[in-house]
């Protein structure tokens, strides 16, 4: 049967017969079509979508960030993303079955994508338990995080932590993570952390405790409910006053011409579309044999970058509110009342525009002595201590949710939003990492799927508890910059160069034909042979470029700092930087580990088979 014989080492076999069930006959299917594209729209659309997209449209101007953004789709994404749909789907295993059948020398990529999924994992899923955290406790009011709560000695005072710097930041730095200003200092392990991180483990557990068949009816919720929250804060959004102008600031352009954008944009690509962790090849080997991979592959990716686009006018028409709300705002309008004489709460926020533009035209020396703050939303956004990602959720968002009404029903939609959308992209995450397991038969016939998944969900567990110490933070933050970033870039650039050299782009179109009925168009393979790999080596050598200048460093939350509440800037110890440059490579090293470990074998084989032939000839010569 098609791909069940071991290839010789350096042939492949992934052309060696008919279209046939390489995972073996009783390999689980989907039950749907409609599974499978959600599962794989689960994987693809995450946290990121709704952090990290509309961060990086803020930081360079949403027009500037877009038109990069749907370059780096069109000639690297979606390539990228049919390849992987269509290995998996031809050859039904996972990451690791699927390069060693390719070609055994590049059998380090899938053990690779194996690790990488494992980090991210790790740090993922404790993202997930912040999430949780905040979920619990929006279901009361007021929200724990709507003010500052009194000095230890309850003195009638406020905490001092909390009055300089605001009450968001508090609960999130001091309340929740409990930090430390020092990544060297670990602290101790934070009981309710640790409680909520067992918990979404057991909910992660409990959904992929059977692969795809119990995936496949959770994804239904995990994939769907997210959309139904985006629509219910976008329409939300659109009705508070600043919506327009939070949407006007997304999308103005600014800074196209700064070479960074192109390479975020790039880089955010891999992390968009979930490529070369091995989760989409996982999902693809359960489809059947002459699916429409092409389709699947172009509907998956558009569908991910709208919803990217979705969140972004969501979560920046809510943000453009509380722009107007700001407290600066109110300092202003205070400013201009007793200047003026005005009566009290004659300025509205409405009407302070106008009435500063007339009082600049009539009085302008008046005006200037007060010295005024700049209220705008970038102002609001760049000042906000976390940066994109954690930041955005835990702190601008989670305050721009305290001046809505029915706060607490807000924060109960956003955070169970969030939670399933990191939900469904564990889902993705744990069959990076179950299925080639599997596939390569590890484990003997006697221990059940279910076993093999609670170890495994048990082991990330155990190696994610360094997340719940006062220190956990920066560590997450160690892992998310540098664990996966370079990898799947060198996997990406790897997969690319192996189906369309390794294997040749000639027969691996023949088998495009034997899946969907038609060969690739030309867009398809001068992408897959010129452009994709070109792009991926640029995009290699720049990011290379960027962790070498960069220094490594990081932002503490440290009370005794001069500049407190901004965060202060630090130079990793050296003990951390080395755990960053190992976490750089360290995934990346599979590859030729396993390569070289092709070579010997090969060339043992040699030896064995020259002294085979050698043997008789000897055995004769001394007969005679």
């Amino acid at each position: 049967v098609w791909a069940r014989v071991r290839p010789h080492p350096g042939k492949s076999e992934f052309h060696s017969g008919p279209l046939g069930d390489g995972g073996g006959s009783e390999r689980p299917k989907w039950d749907n079509k409609l599974q499978y594209l959600l599962s794989c729209i689960g994987f693809a659309v995450g946290l990121g979508n709704i952090w990290r997209f509309p961060y990086l449209c803020q930081t360079y101007g949403g027009g500037a960030f877009l038109i990069p953004y749907l370059i780096a789709l069109v000639f690297e994404g979606i390539p990228l993303f049919y390849v992987e749909l269509a290995i998996g789907q031809r050859l039904r295993r996972g990451s690791i079955g699927v390069w060693t059948a390719i070609s055994p020398y590049l059998g380090g990529v899938g053990l690779g994508c194996v690790t990488v999924s494992f980090l991210v994992s790790l740090y993922y899923n404790t993202v997930l338990t912040w999430v949780l955290w905040y979920f619990l406790n929006s279901f009361q009011s007021p929200l724990p995080w709507s003010s500052c709560p009194l000095d230890v000695n309850r003195t009638g005072r406020f905490e001092a932590e909390c009055q300089a710097s605001s009450t968001v930041s508090y609960f999130w730095y001091r309340q929740t993570l409990n930090i430390t200003a020092d990544i060297s200092d670990s602290g101790s392990i934070q009981g309710r952390l640790l409680a909520c991180l067992a918990a979404s483990w057991a909910v992660v557990y409990l959904c992929v405790i059977r692969g795809i068949e119990s995936t496949g009816k959770a994804i239904y919720f995990t994939a769907l409910f997210p959309y139904l929250v985006l629509t219910i804060f976008l329409i939300r959004g659109l009705t508070l006053p600043g919506a327009v102008e939070g949407l006007i600031y997304l999308f103005t352009p600014d800074i196209l011409q700064n070479p960074r954008v192109w390479l975020d944009a790039a880089t955010q690509i891999f992390f968009s579309l979930s490529l070369a962790f091995g989760g989409h090849i996982a999902f693809a080997s359960y489809n059947p044999p002459r699916n429409n991979c092409e389709k699947d592959a172009v509907t998956i990716a558009l569908v991910n970058s709208m919803t990217s686009l979705y969140a972004s006018i969501a979560v920046f028409s809510v943000l453009g509110f509380k722009a107007r709300a700001l407290a600066c705002l109110c300092r202003n309008i205070l400013h201009l009342i007793n200047a003026f004489d005005f009566p009290d709460q004659s300025i509205s926020r409405d009407d302070y525009a106008a009435v500063l533009t007339h009082l600049n035209a009539s009085q302008p020396e008046r005006v200037a002595r007060l010295h005024l703050e700049a209220c705008h939303l970038e102002d609001f956004l760049d000042k906000v201590p976390g940066g994109p990602g954690t930041g955005l959720a835990f702190i601008i968002f989670t305050e721009a949710i305290l001046h809505m009404p029915g706060a607490p029903g807000w924060a109960v939609l956003f955070f169970g939003m969030l939670f399933t959308l990191g939900l469904s992209s564990m889902f993705g995450n744990m069959e990076s990492i179950i299925t080639p397991l599997l596939d390569m038969g590890l484990t003997h016939r006697s221990i059940p799927k279910e076993v093999l998944t609670g170890l495994a969900c048990l082991l990330c567990f155990l190696s994610a508890i360094c997340f719940t110490l006062q220190s956990g933070n920066y560590w997450l933050e160690v892992f998310d910059n540098y664990a996966a970033p370079l990898n799947l870039i060198i996997f990406a650039f790897l997969e690319v160069i192996g189906v369309a050299y390794v294997y040749g782009l000639q027969r691996f179109s023949d088998d495009i034909v034997c899946m969907t009925g038609r060969r690739p168009s030309l867009y398809w393979r001068v992408t897959w042979k010129v452009v994709s790999p070109l792009l991926l080596l640029t995009i290699f050598v720049a990011y290379i470029a960027v962790l070498v200048w960069t220094p490594l460093s990081y932002r503490a939350w440290n009370t005794q700092y001069a500049r407190f509440p901004s965060r202060q800037e630090k130079s990793y110890p050296g003990w951390v930087q080395a755990t960053c440059v190992l976490l750089c490579f360290l995934p990346a090293l599979w590859v030729p580990g396993v390569a070289l470990v092709q070579l010997l074998a090969k060339h043992r084989r040699k030896q064995k088979d020259t002294w085979q032939d050698r043997r008789p000839k000897l055995q004769d010569g001394g007969a005679s």
